[in-house]
């Protein structure tokens, strides 16, 4: 079971929180528990290392961010503890999660959970802090230390990484991810009010989903998903009702046009002019921005018109990546490009559907449907089942609701059991 932020805010609801668990326990299951810091104090701690320094160490930042996942779990074992059951908290690294050495944004390597399956059998609720873990220490050939393991962070959304990782770990029947939505809808609900909940998903559309503006779920969690075949189910922390399962692509029964329409207002394209059209210049381009952490998504090169001529590139980040992206890319100017330009208010909205991969003319439908509405696209990305347009930000919300209406994805539609076969 994992709860987000908004599910531990305040004290009424981490009590909440516990008694869910609890019920769970009294069920008869085995619970381990995930918790994110509560409500913004992510944030708030991020504000404190803005105030006593520009650019904040990332070693000493990751030890700071790791605390509020540590409150939380710690809070919410008392209030298990009151309701007369034995609660256990740990950090990341207690519970056995090894990471690599990327502070601020760490991957997870392996996951040890032989402390939990301890305590798991000795009848405690054991509470993980989502959101860390620890890296290992490295030694040279003669088995010296040269580099000690230290606390890492898994960067935004980390505690579902964390959940899902550990629901392999300890192969449980479910992960249950609790948020303060109802599950996974065909649109955000704050645009298109009549989005429609989603009862099943495949883990394709949602890594597409997740990967395209999604929030309910963590892109790199919904891989760790799919990879280690863990059932996921979405769902609301403030009431009982059954939200989103996310499973193989097998176990869905029923595979329509168009799922869902998705977004993103977080993103910025970076063109560079006047590359040279020569092998291996993208590596060494694209290769210094993997080198220092920046996610590139779309990539379009505008091929040159005659052998020898420039090229340019656009891609697109993060908006809060431009800065290390331009840091990055200045140093370039006048070996391997001419010029580097930035547009941070961008947006992306996106249609995905695994039985696009059957029908055609989807695309044109998109653009048809974005014309009509006046908007330009800037760049087009797809794959078997998604299709992206990059447009101007503040186009996003009326691109939303032009496309959800289009492919009358409102329409109820019969889905069989999503929980047949759980435990």
């Amino acid at each position: 079971m994992k709860f987000g932020g908004t599910s531990v805010a305040g004290a009424e609801r981490l009590k909440h929180a516990a008694r869910r668990i609890v019920a769970q326990r009294e069920r008869g299951n085995q619970v381990v528990a995930v918790l994110s810091a509560r409500g913004s104090t992510t944030d708030e701690l991020i504000g404190m290392a803005a105030e006593v320094s520009p650019r904040p160490h990332p070693r000493e930042l990751d030890m700071l961010l790791s605390t509020g996942e540590r409150i939380s779990c710690a809070l919410c074992a008392m209030a298990i503890n009151d309701l007369g059951y034995r609660a256990i908290s740990l950090t990341g690294s207690q519970a056995g999660i090894v990471t690599d050495t990327s502070h601020t944004k760490a991957k997870i390597l392996d996951v040890r959970a032989e402390r939990i399956k301890e305590l798991l059998g000795d009848g405690a609720v054991v509470l993980v802090g989502g959101f860390q873990g620890m890296s290992l220490p490295e030694r040279d050939e003669r088995g010296r230390i040269i580099r000690h393991g230290e606390v890492t962070t898994l960067g935004r959304g980390g505690s579902d990484t964390t959940a899902v990782a550990l629901a392999a770990a300890m192969d449980a029947d479910v992960c249950e991810i609790y948020t303060d939505v109802a599950g996974v809808y065909s649109a955000d609900p704050r645009i298109v009010p009549g989005a429609r909940k989603l009862p099943i998903v495949s883990f394709e559309e949602m890594l597409e989903m997740a990967s395209s503006g999604a929030r309910v779920l963590q892109l790199r969690a919904v891989e760790y998903a799919r990879n280690h075949g863990v059932r996921l189910h979405c769902r609301s922390s403030f009431e009982d009702a059954t939200g989103t399962v996310v499973v193989s692509e097998e176990e869905t029964l029923e595979q329509p046009l168009i799922t869902a329409v998705t977004h993103s207002t977080q993103e910025a394209r970076v063109t560079l002019l006047g590359v040279p059209d020569r092998p291996g210049v993208a590596a060494r381009i694209f290769g210094a921005l993997s080198d220092a952490n920046v996610n590139v998504d779309m990539i379009v090169q505008n091929e040159p018109l005659s052998e020898g001529a420039e090229a340019d590139i656009s891609f697109t980040v993060p908006r809060d990546d431009v800065p290390v992206a331009e840091s990055t890319l200045h140093p370039m100017v006048g070996d391997l490009l001419s010029r580097v330009a930035t547009h941070t208010e961008m947006g992306t909205v996106s249609i995905i559907g695994a039985g696009m991969k059957s029908h055609p003319g989807v695309a044109a439908k998109v653009f048809r449907t974005l014309g009509e509405q006046g908007i330009n696209i800037e760049m087009i990305s797809t794959s078997p089942i998604k299709i992206s347009c990059v447009i101007e930000r503040a186009h996003v919300p009326r691109a939303v609701q032009a496309l959800h209406a289009a492919f009358e994805l409102g329409t109820d539609v019969h889905q069989e059991d999503p929980f047949r076969g759980v435990r």
